[in-house]
């Protein structure tokens, strides 16, 4: 089913700039999967060695952080977005 994952500014340029990828996908790893096989560079970004979302990484499906739904696990439904946010260092 096909999904869309909203890319952060700082990590437009791995996918030629644009603001929104669409893949297909049922889970938010295959998402990531997928985008990583369109551009690759995404999975080492988001993804740490053992293969989880690195702390600084959310990912949100329907406004929820998938870290308090399934994970990586987290099932996708046909048109969901999927939106990735690296957490922003400030004060």
């Amino acid at each position: 089913m096909s999904v869309t994952i909203r890319i952060p500014s700082q990590l437009r340029p791995l996918a030629g700039g644009t603001s929104e990828v669409a893949v297909e996908a049922v889970t938010v790893r295959h998402a990531i999967e997928a985008l990583e096989a369109a551009h690759p560079g995404f999975a080492e970004r988001l993804l740490d060695e053992q293969g989880n979302l690195r702390r600084f990484v959310n990912c949100f499906v329907a406004d929820e952080d998938v870290r308090f739904l399934d994970g990586l696990d987290t099932k996708l439904q046909q048109g969901q977005t999927l939106s990735v946010v690296p957490a922003v260092a400030g004060g």
